[in-house]
């Protein structure tokens, strides 16, 4: 019996070791992620507007926000357009654009976000870049990159001989589904002539 007795207390003895390792990891993680929580960084989700957008100006972006407490805290962008298309609210961050946005001009806007003392102007944080992108909408037909497309085909071909090639471009954004895919149909001539999705 003592040999049994002997053999338990060995055995639970690795094992309450193990659990005050685990509890003062546990507490060095707790310690870590509270340390990291106080640091100052810049805090936000990408920022993008929809294109052509026909609700009243301006249109909300996004929100630019950083961890920084201070009361005299003001933000301020800078970058492409910055104050003139796209303005920041000093207090709340909010990012608003006053021009309707066309994604075929210009897909995305590089800015950098600064917070600053507005008593001082002294930067509360480090600079940070930011992008606004342009979402696509299904906004241009598709265009023939020539006005005539020759072709001819010897008599008496068999059928399924190839006349020519023709293409056409969409300008909208390719990686949108269905935006600028591109189907041809011939309109006259009908019954010679077949034309398939390749063009």
């Amino acid at each position: 019996m003592s040999h049994l007795i002997l053999l338990f207390s060995l055995f639970l003895a690795p094992a309450f070791a193990d659990g005050g390792s685990q509890k003062s990891t546990q507490s060095l993680c707790s310690n870590d992620v509270s340390h990291k929580r106080q640091k100052r960084d810049w805090i936000w989700n990408q920022l993008h507007i929809q294109e052509e957008l026909d609700t009243p100006l301006p249109h909300h972006v996004g929100k630019i926000t950083s961890s920084v407490r201070n009361k005299n805290a003001k933000y301020i962008i800078e970058g492409e357009f910055a104050n003139t298309i796209f303005k920041v609210e000093e207090t709340s961050g909010d990012v608003y654009a006053f021009e309707r946005l066309d994604r075929e001009k210009k897909a995305e806007y590089e800015l950098t976000a600064l917070i600053i003392d507005r008593t001082n102007n002294r930067s509360l944080e480090r600079p940070s870049r930011f992008i606004i992108k342009v979402y696509d909408i299904n906004d241009n037909a598709p265009v023939f990159v020539h006005k005539v497309f020759n072709g001819s085909v010897p008599e008496m071909s068999p059928v399924g001989t190839s006349v020519t090639k023709v293409t056409a471009v969409d300008a909208d954004d390719p990686t949108v589904s269905g935006h600028a895919t591109v189907t041809y149909e011939v309109t006259t001539g009908g019954e010679y002539f077949t034309i398939d999705d390749s063009g």
